[in-house]
Parts: structure tokens; sequence; C-alpha cells
């Protein structure tokens, strides 16, 4: 009997673990997309919230931002995206760490020159709080 006790107990908490999994790689999820459409259409309290205090973002050119000259770049025209497409996004949780990984599509128009970008994109997600905030940012350039 308590051998089955036990065993039962065990198996619900491995249950509990997957579900745990599932609803945090769905906020993350929910929080990567938030951030897309916030790229395409920009809202500085909203890319505030959604970032962390520490944010590293890196460029696919080798340009490294910070928290505010990431926001600014969004409203000085020299990031504008007009449309991100994301693709094969896989996402992994370790404790209140996440790490996201996708194609990024894009049409943009940094600095009024219209352009595309195909990425290659890591992001780092941090449980902060209770909410998904994106502590960094890594892109390189893949072929078309």
């Amino acid at each position: 009997m308590k051998m089955t006790i036990c065993l039962l107990a065990f198996l619900s908490s491995f249950g509990f673990g997957v579900l745990a999994q599932d609803k945090a790689s769905a906020a993350v999820a929910t929080a990567v997309e938030n951030l897309r459409k916030l790229m395409v259409d920009p809202d500085k309290a909203a890319l505030d919230k959604l970032t962390a205090e520490e944010l590293s973002y890196g460029h696919s050119n080798g340009n490294i931002q910070n928290k505010a000259e990431f926001i600014e770049a969004f409203f000085n025209g020299k990031s504008d995206f007009v449309s991100i497409d994301l693709t094969e996004q896989t996402i992994k949780i370790s404790g209140n760490t996440a790490i996201v990984r996708h194609v990024l599509s894009a049409a943009t128009n940094d600095s009024g020159k219209p352009g595309t970008a195909h990425l290659s994109v890591l992001l780092i997600w941090q449980l902060q709080k209770g909410a998904w905030k994106l502590l960094a940012r890594q892109a390189v350039k893949i072929a078309q």
C-alpha cells in the first residue's frame, strides 16, 4: 500500500512538472509574440515592461544595445520593422530562464531605407517577479 502511494505521488509530480513546463513555455511564447508585435507597432511603456533592465540586445551587424538604446531606436527611425514573421521556434525552460531560438524574416524601413532581414535569433528570457522579461538577444544573418 505504501509503495503504491509513493509511486502515485512520484508519477503525479512528474505530470505536474510537465504541465508546469508547458505552462511556462506557453507564457514565453506569448511574450515572444508580444515582442514581435511591439517591434512592428512600438509602444514605449509596453517595451519597457517586456524587457529586463539588464537587457543586452545584439544585432546581426555586431551592434549591441542596452535597454534604453533598444527602445529609443524604434522612435528615432533607426529601427523600423514593417512586418516580422517568426518560424522554426523552439523554447527550452531551465528554472527561471527560457532559451528561445527562431528564424526571423522581416521587411524593414530602417532610417527610411527599405530592406529585408533574414536572421537566426537567440532570445534569453528571465522570469522576474512573475513576468517573463527579455534579458538578452543575439541575431546572425542567414542566407535566404
